[in-house]
């Protein structure tokens, strides 16, 4: 009875300790995180491509489609962070080491660009096409800037 009720106690400590790992890690492993922030990132570069489109002229203007796009890239741009764990630099990934070595400089990256986004969808409600092609260029430039330092080519 006695080795039994130590099995038990072994086996509750070690669900238990396989449990906190797990909460540590929301996606269980490291390439769902790493497919969750590139799935994100790809969902977010096509909405913003669709704008870049019509900023450019290859594609008609439509206030509504360049609105929904704007809002679903900003909603976007605010999820891929929590798929930069520890851990997931390695694997199918275009992460530089620098991610993980510079964590203050890409953080302060990916606000910037979270919120050129955010105010790409707010002028992009407003419909004025010019004022979304000159929020288009400056979101743009936050997107190149944290890819040159952090993305592989």
């Amino acid at each position: 009875m006695r080795s039994l009720s130590k099995a038990c106690l072994g086996l509750i400590l070690v669900a238990g300790l396989t449990g906190a790992a797990h909460a540590q890690t929301p996606f269980g492993k490291a390439e769902n995180a790493i497919k969750y922030r590139q799935s994100a990132m790809f969902i977010m570069g096509q909405h913003f491509g669709r704008i870049g489109a019509v900023a450019k002229g290859e594609r008609p203007y439509n206030k509504d489609e360049v609105a929904r796009s704007a809002a679903i890239a900003a909603e976007m741009s605010k999820l891929p962070w929590e798929g930069f764990a520890a851990g997931t630099d390695k694997g199918e990934t275009h992460a530089k080491p620098e991610i993980w070595t510079d964590a203050a400089k890409f953080k302060s990256d990916g606000e910037k660009m979270e919120q050129e986004m955010a105010k790409l969808a707010e002028v992009a409600k407003g419909g004025d096409l010019a004022a979304i092609k000159t929020q288009f260029g400056a979101t743009g430039k936050t997107c190149k800037s944290c890819h040159d330092d952090f993305k592989k080519k």
